[in-house]
């Protein structure tokens, strides 16, 4: 008999692809989405739905109940609603989430948090936990507090911490580098640096987690540390593009958070997040290790060239480009 999946969030960038996965791995996959979501990207995918609001208990309870493993990735960014909003659907859904699974025995709980929560002056591992900032780590870092709370009182939860997702179906930050490559306008580039992980290779940590992964545990699943100009430069060579020729001085950033709306206004593509104190976090080289990951998941990732032509090609027929 196949284990009973639940995945929150399934409709978006990270959902579809791991429930396209755990299909074709054999699993019974349930996803949830709202009224207003857009499954178009599972719609031949044999898997079943639930409506669920993660703010509403009562159908977090009700999408929960009969499943063996619950997926947790819905939640919302920065651009889906004001602070208040980010900070409360990311920390209250979660915690709605874990007490329905607690409720039905829930054999584990694999919660997507983010690498945001990790910062290090090098290579951060899962142990250099970080102050918040920002309304979106600050709903993800209390979440992570409420599943290890959680996990003291015995449910088994593993927590994972993506890094840079790129791939297809992604238009925030898969489509902006590439927005950058192909817009002539775009004439000077981010500076800071991150860790650029393939979607698949996610998915395949993300399900390694729920199938291996110790109970109680924090995996950072991240791929290849690039400056910005390095991964610019290897985009803009695989599809022929032309990548920004001047660095955005840091400085500048770090100065007025608000220049950030300008440069996003003068490159056409929202790079940065308007959130002032994100703003000048982005200026940093925020680069990861996964090798916790690696011992015990088996985890790997393939480099940013290796990830560039399925993207490229999903960007240039997305929307009729």
């Amino acid at each position: 008999m196949s284990e009973r999946a639940l995945v929150t969030g399934a409709t978006g960038f990270l959902g579809s692809h791991l429930c396209e996965a755990l299909v074709e791995e054999g699993w019974d996959v349930t996803g949830t989405r709202r009224p207003t979501s857009d499954a178009t990207a599972l719609a031949d995918v044999d898997m079943a739905w639930r409506t669920m609001d993660v703010l509403d208990p009562d159908s977090v309870r009700a999408a929960v109940e009969g499943h063996d493993v619950v997926f947790h990735l819905a939640g919302i960014g920065l651009q889906a609603g004001d602070a208040a909003t980010v900070e409360r659907v990311n920390r209250d859904g979660t915690e709605h989430v874990l007490a329905a699974s607690e409720a039905d025995d829930v054999e584990r709980v694999v919660f997507t948090s983010t690498a945001g929560t990790r910062r290090a002056a090098g290579v951060a591992s899962e142990a250099d936990v970080a102050r918040p900032i920002g309304a979106y780590q600050r709903g993800k870092a209390a979440a992570e507090e409420l599943c290890d709370e959680y996990g003291d009182r015995g449910l088994d939860v593993v927590t994972v911490h993506p890094t840079s997702i790129f791939g297809p179906r992604d238009d925030d930050f898969t489509g902006r580098l590439f927005t950058l490559v192909e817009n002539p306008l775009a004439v000077v580039h981010p500076p800071g640096g991150a860790s650029f992980v393939g979607v698949s290779d996610v998915v395949d940590g993300t399900v390694a987690a729920a199938e291996r992964g110790e109970a109680g545990a924090h995996y950072i699943l991240g791929g290849e540390n690039l400056t910005y100009a390095e991964a610019l430069t290897v985009i803009a060579t695989l599809v022929g593009g032309r990548k920004p020729a001047m660095e955005l001085p840091p400085a500048l950033i770090r100065a007025a958070g608000p220049v950030v709306g300008v440069v996003n206004d003068r490159l056409g593509t929202r790079m940065f997040p308007f959130d002032g104190e994100m703003a000048r976090l982005s200026t940093k080289r925020l680069f990861y290790s996964s090798e916790k990951a690696r011992e015990d998941l088996g985890y790997t990732y393939q480099p940013l060239r290796d990830l560039v032509p399925d993207a490229w090609a999903w960007y240039r027929n997305a929307a009729g480009r």
